[in-house]
């Protein structure tokens, strides 16, 4: 039986690959938004969204689709939604929003396809979670394509420089996503 700890450390160590833009990627979105509505039980799910550069028309990505799913309360989908994802193959992680142990905690589940690569994040938080700032995020890159190509590049760069760590990934783009998500909030106070 494989350890949480082993469990961990095969998914930060596995290949980080960006490809082109995909348009299937927004169906890819709506069918797996489609399944987990007709599994999960409708009393705790509140809104599902498409987030991340998977959402962005153009953008390069990894081949990931990235999804927001607000609950109502998270204690109930730990006892409730996990079992029912995990029955159907998904990886299941409770996690911490920032670095390593920083609360609060959240769901986070990949999905695989039948080669075992990722096709889904899904990201199960509450109404207050700082996650929601992905939205920003994607719009403010939709807004500006000259933001978007500057993201893609720097993502292109760092898939290079680490190939097979996630964490050192996500860790190097952090300041260019908090820098842009700054932007768009700044943006949005304006209107």
């Amino acid at each position: 039986m494989t350890t949480r700890r082993e469990k961990i450390e095969r998914v930060l160590q596995e290949e980080i690959a960006i490809v082109d833009y995909d348009p299937r990627w927004s169906q890819l979105f709506e069918e797996e938004k489609r399944h987990l509505l007709s599994c999960l039980p409708a009393d705790q799910v509140v809104r599902i969204e498409h987030f991340g550069s998977t959402a962005v028309p153009g953008l390069a990505a990894k081949p990931i689709v990235d999804m927001l799913v607000e609950v109502k309360n998270l204690a109930v989908a730990r006892r409730r939604i996990v079992p029912i994802l995990e029955a159907q193959g998904y990886d299941y992680f409770w996690r911490p929003s920032f670095g390593d142990i920083q609360s609060p905690y959240y769901a986070w589940f990949i999905k695989r396809d039948d080669q075992g690569r990722r096709t889904h994040h899904i990201h199960m938080i509450e109404k207050h979670f700082s996650q929601w700032d992905g939205l920003l995020f994607r719009d403010y890159l939709i807004d500006h394509p000259d933001v978007a190509r500057d993201y893609e590049e720097l993502k292109r760069r760092l898939s290079r420089a680490y190939p097979a760590d996630r964490a050192a990934y996500t860790i190097a783009k952090g300041e260019f996503v908090r820098r842009v998500t700054e932007a768009a909030k700044r943006a949005r106070r304006s209107w």
